[in-house]
């Protein structure tokens, strides 16, 4: 009950900015300039700044050879992932397809599911996701990003490998292995400006909802992506390593992060990149409410 009341929480938070980004959306605070002024603010500014201090993380060698099990793991979901994506979703048209096969990729393990993990797990549990998320926050932001800029060539590689977000991948790694201090000033400039994304994520996501008649919001068809990415996905990495005789908490580690609601990126790159924003945005929508049911029934199972 202690971790529902806990999941309850972090999903009412989000609820909570999908609403403000209604209700600003209904007053004409928000029109199509500003959210895409918004949503290039979110993708070129706040979130390289979240992706960056993503990887501030106290990593020495010695933590990740205690921890590589679950570095493999993740790396293999995440692969799993990436390669499903492309054969789970041939059928549907090409601006819903690219949402559903980030979404697949990508979930939202750190705002989401870091919470949660601490609170299950303590800090030895929060030390696994934190590197357990690292593998998903590489590939987001390449071959993810690559799904919503599908150039091809040279020029899509150039395109993708120069994107601000991947350039804090580069600086995130760099710092993480290395150790290099920054000033306590920027480190919290940089920190406050990344807290900013969820928040003005979600309330983009629930701007582009106001314009979505009511019965329009619930498609069955975002509920396959509710199968495959919340209930198939962290099912089979039970299976797998409760046959594999892992130990409990790296079992419990994986599987609650595997089963986070997709990300809410999955509808800023949508807005920003010409994909069904809308789809995008009912996906996360849709994703996050039933992560209140799928969530807690996957942690019975640890």
């Amino acid at each position: 009950m202690e971790n529902f009341l806990r999941m309850l929480n972090v999903q009412s938070v989000l609820f909570i900015y999908i609403l403000v980004g209604i209700l600003c959306q209904k007053r004409g605070l928000l029109d199509d300039h500003t959210r895409s002024k918004l949503t290039d603010l979110v993708v070129f500014v706040t979130m390289p700044c979240m992706v960056f201090e993503s990887f501030n993380v106290q990593v020495s060698w010695e933590t990740l050879k205690q921890a590589s099990l679950a570095l493999v793991i993740a790396i293999v979901m995440a692969l799993i992932a990436l390669v499903a994506g492309k054969f789970l979703y041939l059928k549907f048209p090409p601006q819903e397809r690219c949402i559903m096969e980030y979404g697949t990729l990508v979930t939202n393990s750190g705002f989401a599911g870091l919470p949660i993990v601490s609170g299950m797990f303590g800090s030895e549990g929060l030390l696994l996701g934190s590197l357990f998320i690292i593998p998903t926050r590489i590939l987001m932001w390449s071959a993810g990003l690559s799904l919503f800029t599908p150039t091809s060539g040279w020029e899509g590689v150039k395109k993708v490998a120069v994107h601000p977000t991947i350039i804090a991948v580069y600086l995130g790694l760099a710092r993480m292995f290395t150790g290099f201090p920054l000033p306590g000033f920027l480190d919290s400039a940089i920190g406050s400006i990344g807290d900013c994304t969820s928040p003005l994520a979600m309330i983009l996501v629930g701007a582009i909802l106001a314009q979505v008649p009511l019965r329009d919001v619930v498609e069955g068809k975002i509920f396959y992506l509710v199968l495959v990415r919340q209930i198939l996905f962290p099912a089979a990495c039970l299976v797998v390593l409760k046959a594999l005789a892992v130990d409990p908490l790296t079992i419990g580690v994986s599987v609650v992060l595997s089963g986070m609601p997709i990300g809410s990126t999955t509808a800023i790159l949508a807005a920003k990149y010409g994909a069904d924003a809308r789809y995008g945005s009912k996906c996360v929508f849709i994703s996050t409410v039933t992560s209140l049911i799928t969530v807690p029934l996957l942690t019975l199972f640890l």
